[in-house]
């Protein structure tokens, strides 16, 4: 069962959270319009990064919703949702899969899925949220300078079809969104918390005085990372200010 527009597809565009931003300021959009692409010519991810993708192996789309009544401060739910249903979802085709802090979606050690959100705000809420995911499907090799960049069927050994998988996340996103409106969230923290990369142990971790062995102790509702250092001494982090040491 679906209650979201068919998603719309791109042989090749820009990028589709571009595609899709430019869409919504023409008119607006139902919730849950998605826009997927064989191909990005300029697709982007976090840290300013450029998405490597070989035309038509891989998963990339975007899709909007109006989260009107989420303050901005609330802002990471967003980010937490679209990692769940992610996670969930791959996890049917193989063991390991975890979300690395903020929204990378891991495979062992090994980056599956980057995410990149772009926020509109109207005063201290959330007007509009377009929500752009790269998941590495069918693609063989990379080549680019990536660290560790995986494909589920480098894992696997499968060939996926990306609407039957985009279908799968929609519905997980929906459903996780659905929780996000009625105010129940505890549920989506308490997820994404279990489901975490790395949450046990103490790992090398990189910030701008030091490398350090920490221990991950607390996701804020704001979404900063709370490490705790092998001396006891506790960290919080914003997003860009630490690097896990892979």
């Amino acid at each position: 069962m679906t209650n979201y527009p068919e998603p719309v597809f791109l042989k090749e565009t820009l990028s589709t959270n571009l595609y899709l931003s430019e869409l919504c300021n023409k008119k607006k959009q139902p919730e849950f319009t998605c826009i997927y692409a064989d191909y990005q010519t300029a697709g982007r991810g976090q840290r300013g990064n450029r998405w490597e993708s070989e035309s038509g192996k891989n998963l990339l789309y975007s899709f909007v919703v109006y989260p009107g009544f989420l303050e901005a401060k609330k802002q990471f739910l967003l980010s937490q949702i679209t990692a769940l249903a992610l996670q969930e979802t791959l996890s049917r085709y193989t063991d390991g899969i975890t979300i690395k802090w903020p929204n990378d979606i891991y495979w062992k050690d090994k980056k599956l899925c980057g995410t990149l959100i772009e926020n509109d705000l109207t005063g201290i809420y959330i007007s509009r949220s377009i929500s752009g995911t790269g998941v590495n499907l069918n693609q063989k090799s990379f080549l680019g300078s990536a660290p560790n960049p995986i494909s589920l069927r480098q894992i696997t050994g499968n060939q996926y079809d990306k609407k039957e998988i985009l279908q799968q996340i929609l519905e997980h996103t929906v459903k996780y969104y659905s929780l996000l409106k009625k105010g129940d969230v505890s549920e989506i923290i308490l997820r994404y918390k279990q489901n975490l990369y790395r949450k046990e142990g103490f790992y090398p971790f990189k910030d701008a005085r030091e490398i350090f062995m920490g221990h991950i102790t607390d996701i804020k509702p704001s979404g900063e990372l709370e490490v705790t250092t092998e001396s006891g001494q506790i960290r919080t982090y914003l997003f860009k200010e630490i690097e896990y040491i892979l």
